[in-house]
């Protein structure tokens, strides 16, 4: 493994040479101001990975999975993790958690593999389960200490010899592109289309209304219900473009921009970790629940981020999944080891305050990254509890497949170690249509209307993004 330090500059900045390569990724840890009120700067906020040029691109449909397009018998999980098995290697002197792996993301139907799934909505947009590249170079950014970093691998070479000179001549190519990279223009403005939801207020409404009668009537304590809304997406705009517009609205720890083929681009503003593993086999899991919006009036936001603290509805249904994310990890974590070290604390982000709380565990022996993945999959906090259940609901009341939003953006390293997000504040764009979708966490006590103006309060950066509407 060669390790290069680099200049430091904005991995935006030095993404631009290849933000329109075909497969490619940029994990934006965008907002280093973010901050808990219980304990200041947050590490989730600190490093930033470029993942380019992968040696093996890994989707899977429908119709199965295609390791460079073609096909391969099993599951995703385990074509994934026989991939990975098969490129295992040290990384522990690296200056990162992360020094190369795999990079892309998992769509919500992918619990299909995972769990017991019900029967799925129709998919209008055939977007795949899962795009994942595996990648032999990263350029990785340490925000807290401004150093940047080239490191090249040589995977997927056994023999040593072979992979050190392609390690060489991987890190040469990498840092020529790098220096040819033109200065990023201006952020770009200009209205790029037009949103319509998918079904009327009265609609979103009754199917929150429906939830709650199924919470009466005993079926469940929670469910995630989403609302989508859909435009055409300009020809005169790139999706790097869009995200940029998206970044300086919503900057977030797990924001991301993955470019999975000419036909598909996610465009995520994530706040949320789903699951992160390190390599010593600690887990960590950091689900929201619990949302207010943030006020310009500095007193007014601090009321703001109090109320949301004292919500006795936000924290029941903060509660409900931490304990549902609790039983998850207790299916494949050490007897004993799970634990919630914090609970309902509350995260400011651009324009939301969030309560957050933290499950964590040791892995059992044998167990590696995408067991976790299966274990958990799709997140807790995005479907509601009791899971299986709260997914045959959500199946019932939501006329569509979710895809990649409420999926995950992931990373697992050749060591073993990971980190993902859950796919919130997510801008998808499939072929010629651009999809944001939003939701909220159905509680015996929530109130329809209520909860349609908190889905559109999280989708209101996605929409901004493609309205044209500046920070």
């Amino acid at each position: 493994m060669r390790i290069t330090p680099l200049p430091w500059r904005d991995p935006l900045e030095a993404f631009r040479p290849f933000a329109n390569d075909p497969v490619a990724a940029l994990l934006d840890s965008a907002a280093t101001g973010m901050s808990t009120h219980a304990s200041g700067s947050d590490s989730r906020s600190r490093f930033s990975y470029i993942a380019v040029e992968p040696y093996r691109v890994i989707a899977a449909d429908a119709d199965g999975v295609r390791i460079d397009g073609q096909p391969v018998p099993g599951d995703p999980f385990a074509v994934l993790q026989n991939q990975l098995t098969a490129s295992r290697i040290d990384t522990g002197h690296a200056p990162v958690p992360f020094a190369g792996g795999a990079v892309g993301y998992l769509a919500y139907e992918m619990g299909r593999h995972a769990d017991r799934f019900p029967v799925l909505a129709d998919d209008l947009h055939g977007v795949p389960e899962m795009v994942i590249g595996l990648y032999d170079c990263v350029i990785a950014f340490d925000h807290a200490r401004q150093a940047s970093f080239l490191i090249s691998t040589g995977q997927p070479e056994a023999n040593e010899a072979i992979r050190e000179s392609c390690a060489r001549e991987r890190e040469a190519h990498i840092l020529q592109r790098l220096r040819a990279a033109a200065p990023l223009p201006a952020i770009d403005w200009q209205p790029r289309g037009q949103w319509r939801a998918e079904r009327t207020r009265a609609q979103e409404e009754a199917s929150v209304q429906r939830v709650i009668d199924y919470i009466h009537a005993g079926d469940i304590f929670q469910a995630n219900i989403t609302q989508r809304r859909l435009a055409a997406r300009q020809p005169d705009i790139d999706d790097f473009m869009l995200y940029r517009r998206l970044r300086s609205i919503s900057p977030a720890p797990f924001a991301a921009y993955l470019a999975c083929g000419s036909d598909m681009s996610v465009i995520s503003a994530s706040p949320e970790r789903f699951l992160a593993l390190d390599a010593s086999g600690n887990v960590d899991t950091r689900p929201i629940k619990g949302t207010i919006r943030r006020d310009p009036d500095p007193v007014r936001d601090t009321d703001l981020a109090a109320t949301l603290a004292a919500s006795i509805k936000d924290r029941a249904e903060n509660l409900m999944i931490v304990d549902l994310m609790r039983n998850d990890l207790g299916r494949i974590c050490k007897l004993g080891s799970v634990r919630a070290p914090a609970l309902m604390q509350v995260e400011t982000f651009a324009s939301v305050h969030h309560l957050v709380s933290a499950v964590t565990g040791q892995l059992e022996q044998g167990r590696d990254a995408v067991d976790v993945l299966r274990a958990c999959f799709p997140g807790g906090s995005i479907t509601g509890a009791p899971k299986i259940r709260a997914m045959e609901i959500i199946a019932e009341l939501e006329t569509h497949q979710r895809g990649v939003c409420f999926g995950s953006v992931v990373w697992i390293g050749f060591d073993g170690a990971m980190d993902s997000s859950i796919a919130i504040r997510t801008l998808v764009r499939r072929h010629d249509t651009l999809i944001a979708q939003a939701g909220g966490g159905i509680v015996a006590d929530s109130v329809p209307a209520s909860e349609y103006d908190e889905a559109l309060l999280k989708m209101r950066p996605l929409l901004q993004a493609v309205a044209g509407e500046s920070p």
